[in-house]
């Protein structure tokens, strides 16, 4: 058999998932991933974690290294190295050694796309102040963590009120700033239904967050050393020295348009469920890619670790002449605030009325476990499903410990095309330390039968 090569831009969770892959597969190909940053196969969604210090050292969030990868897998992982263009037709990449700024061409067999996202940044004034940061890389995170440390902020602005947003509140509250977070919509947690959002807002302001909702960010302002010192919003101005845009992210998909393959209207790469592209031996896999969404039945921008991973598996089998499509996804997402969890998936009931889906739903308060048993918490859950056919539609839960990963239950119901009824018999597990003997889930199935 030829030797084949394969390229992959992009070093993280889909990139190196398909390398990986494909390794185990073709173990004599060549196979190099070029990846802009420093770091490789790491956890971006650890990285609050890490500024808020219950992860103490970043290099607990690198699953594997450069080094590992050739070490163990004979991959060649090249970091600080950017392709700056694609040539479908002689089939090479020009890549930037981003240390010695030497540019040259290189050539593939395959490539894979898996270029990830970029944080969406304003354009105000001072917004490259510094004390402002937008959490996307690892890199990111450690320049944050080490100006918190080195400056020791009193209070902090979170623009943005969705899973960073929160997850960076926990973690700055638990440094002992005093913490505002602004955000241009009615509720926190955009992809909640507002009932379900509220919960989540009153709850922030009982930890001691001050919410400024319906307000956006118009300026930041600096002291004399152009360090933040406060922001403005269209409604008030706020004291602050560490600033983190939490407004969301776009994909990075100029690369794969400037060389003709075709993007879908949410700007990400358009991929078929064996993550191909447009051009043939050009496939796309991560937060750049597209993904159907199994409901809503359209190609969707989703950027969750857990689809890239899934993305990068498929690809890499695809690549590997194996078998493989991605099913789609739910929008199935999970946090916490403090002692607060929270988790959705499927469709909202927003969601719903926009499809003119015919629906019913309920909300439900019951307990984590059973009552009388220690650390009991209360959970509350809204479900919907199909007003014709009872088909389950969606879920969303926000409540104690124990909470959200029931959501887990509803994804399973929804991708097998159970109904409500369906829910309610099934023999799930019961034990009074991590149950009622209904499941949450079931009791709010049960009011929809």
């Amino acid at each position: 058999m030829d030797r084949k090569k394969l390229v992959v831009i992009g070093g993280d969770a889909a990139g190196m998932s398909a390398a990986s892959k494909v390794r185990r597969s073709q173990p004599d190909w060549e196979i190099v991933v070029y990846e802009r940053s420093p770091h490789t196969s790491y956890s971006a969604c650890g990285i609050p974690y890490l500024i808020g210090g219950i992860v103490e050292a970043a290099s607990s969030l690198i699953a594997r290294s450069p080094e590992t990868f050739w070490e163990k897998h004979q991959i060649q992982a090249k970091t600080r190295h950017e392709v700056e263009k694609i040539d479908p037709k002689k089939k090479r990449v020009m890549v930037k050694n981003l240390a010695t700024q030497r540019t040259g061409w290189e050539t593939y067999d395959y490539l894979l796309i898996a270029t990830g996202t970029s944080p969406i940044r304003p354009e105000i004034p001072g917004v490259q102040a510094q004390g402002v940061f937008s959490l996307s890389t690892l890199q990111s995170g450690i320049l944050a963590k080490n100006y918190v440390t080195a400056n020791q902020p009193k209070r902090a602005v979170i623009v943005g009120g969705g899973y960073i947003g929160l997850e960076m509140a926990e973690a700055l509250l638990e440094r002992g700033l005093s913490v505002s977070l602004i955000d241009r919509n009615e509720q926190v947690m955009g992809t909640l239904d507002k009932d379900m959002g509220l919960l989540v807002s009153h709850y922030l302001e009982d930890q001691g967050v001050q919410l400024f909702l319906e307000e956006s960010l118009t300026k930041i302002q600096t002291d004399a050393a152009q360090k933040v010192c406060a922001v403005e919003t269209d409604k008030r101005t706020l004291d602050a020295e560490l600033v983190i845009l939490g407004i969301g992210v776009k994909p990075n998909s100029e690369l794969a348009a400037d060389a003709g393959i075709q993007l879908c209207d949410s700007g990400t790469i358009a991929v078929n469920d064996r993550m191909e592209t447009s051009e043939p031996g050009i496939w796309a896999a991560g937060d750049c890619a597209s993904s159907r969404h199994l409901l809503k039945n359209k190609d969707i921008f989703i950027s969750l670790g857990t689809v890239a991973n899934k993305h990068g598996l498929v690809a890499g089998s695809v690549i590997a002449s194996e078998k493989a499509t991605f099913p789609g996804v739910l929008g199935t997402a999970i946090t916490k605030f403090k002692d607060m969890e929270i988790a959705r998936t499927g469709l909202s009931e927003t969601e719903a009325v926009a499809l003119a889906i015919p629906y019913q739903k309920t909300t439900i308060e019951s307990s984590t476990i059973a009552r009388y048993y220690p650390g009991s918490g209360k959970i509350t859950v809204k479900l919907l499903c199909r007003k014709d056919n009872g088909l389950v539609l969606g879920a969303q839960i926000a409540g104690a410990q124990g909470a959200a990963k029931r959501i887990d239950t509803v994804v399973a119901a929804i991708q097998g095309k159970l109904t409500v009824q369906d829910l309610v018999y099934l023999d799930l597990a019961y034990a009074p330390p991590f149950s009622g003997v209904w499941d949450p889930i079931q009791i709010a199935a049960r009011q929809l039968v």
